[in-house]
């Protein structure tokens, strides 16, 4: 590696106190990770030359966020032509679309596309209607099996992704593998239709085949104008909200949290990806401001970099999704709850795998593993503000559904 490499690019960052758009040339270093900041209208260093492992070289691409030191970065253009020439080819997007058959399988077919290197920008759960369905199938109007594939793609929800890649057109159409599952498992045994899928209609999975048809059907699920399109699947009733943080997302663990959700017995009834600001976060979690001391490290993380919201169902999803999350602290969650989704995937308190309604009596677990008539007074002053958090995380709830699936959607 050229130890004097470096790829720049135009970046601006939305300052809320000013209410202003702040442009930075920001440069960055492969050799060591380290990234440098300039201010372009004051023309001096804002950051100086620092290690920065949270960014790689994968997440630098024109029109990605990248989150550094709290300021959610947008890159808008190539820094010099050195950076364009090298990097201006270097990610291809397409539609991965699971199709109803697949939907039980979302967790394993999102995970095979983590590992194959694939990033997920684009993620929406979705019921598409029957035009939709036929403008998305136009080239198959003549085929004797039109009407029996219209009927199945429109029978339930479908999931519908923009992933990025090196050459992700072809590279994705050979992780998913032919469109006969039957000749996928001869031909291509570990392909995506090989192992989930059923037969030429029922095969689980579609990719685009070329440039021209991914840019027509990725403008069909996801407008670009930022409206409309398929509607998404959320019901907002017998519900409760699971949020999955950013670094989750960006550890590539969306599809194991959500095949742990599902063998947990709880059904995913609405999926979304959001790229959220500081003023969303802070409107999202504004029960926890004055009540929690990590606040603003919570908004911090949530807004670091996309997170994908749930809606989840079972019989009194409130109370049983929210043991299922376990404790805040992945640390305790791992001693006294260790199958919950935080002591599996969390790192820290703050960055725990998933938001959800939190325990009232989080704060009593803690302190089970400490012993002592010193601990009563926080015993006690825990518990009162974990009823001051119940009553306030009961009336969010529904709230927090309709937020991430009515309010974001507009």
């Amino acid at each position: 590696m050229n130890l004097d490499e470096r790829y720049a690019f135009v970046a601006e960052w939305y300052d809320p106190n000013a209410s202003l758009l702040r442009r930075y040339d920001l440069l960055y270093y492969p050799v060591d990770g380290s990234v440098e900041m300039h201010d372009v209208k004051n023309h001096r260093i804002f950051l100086k030359r620092t290690v920065y492992d949270s960014v790689r070289l994968q997440d630098l691409f024109i029109g990605n966020k990248v989150t550094i030191f709290s300021r959610q970065l947008h890159l808008i253009d190539y820094g010099d032509q050195y950076t364009a020439r090298q990097l201006c080819n270097r990610k291809e997007k397409t539609l991965a679309l699971l199709k109803p058959d697949a939907i039980p399988h979302a967790g394993e077919i999102i995970d095979m596309i983590n590992k194959a290197g694939f990033k997920i920008s684009k993620l929406k759960m979705m019921l598409l209607s029957r035009k939709e369905a036929t403008d998305f199938y136009v080239d198959h109007l003549s085929k004797p099996f039109y009407n029996e594939l219209i009927q199945f793609i429109t029978i339930s929800p479908v999931i519908a992704m923009e992933i990025l890649g090196d050459d992700a057109i072809n590279e994705w159409k050979k992780l998913i593998g032919p469109a006969n599952p039957g000749m996928a498992r001869t031909d291509f045994p570990t392909s995506i239709r090989a192992r989930f899928g059923t037969d030429s209609i029922r095969n689980t999975v579609h990719g685009p085949d070329s440039f021209a048809s991914a840019a027509k059907e990725l403008e069909l699920f996801f407008p670009s104008s930022g409206s409309g399109g398929p509607v998404n699947t959320a019901k907002f009733t017998n519900c409760t909200c699971c949020i999955i943080k950013p670094h989750a997302i960006n550890d590539g663990l969306l599809g194991k949290i959500l095949i742990a959700i599902r063998d947990a017995g709880f059904e995913i009834s609405a999926m979304q990806m959001y790229n959220m600001d500081r003023v969303n976060v802070e409107e999202f979690y504004e029960v926890y401001k004055g009540v929690v001391a990590e606040f603003n490290e919570m908004v911090t993380e949530m807004y670091s970099g996309p997170c994908v919201a749930l809606e989840i169902q079972q019989n009194d999803a409130t109370k049983t999704f929210r043991e299922f999350c376990g404790p805040a602290d992945p640390e305790i969650a791992r001693h006294l709850r260790p199958g919950t989704l935080r002591a599996l995937f969390g790192k820290s308190k703050i960055q725990n795998a998933v938001h959800c309604t939190d325990l009232p009596e989080d704060g009593l677990l803690e302190l089970r593993r400490k012993e002592g008539r010193r601990n009563w007074c926080l015993i006690t002053w825990k518990f009162c503000i974990g009823l001051q958090l119940l009553i306030l995380f009961l009336r969010a709830e529904a709230r927090s559904v309709q937020y991430f699936f009515k309010i974001l959607e507009n």
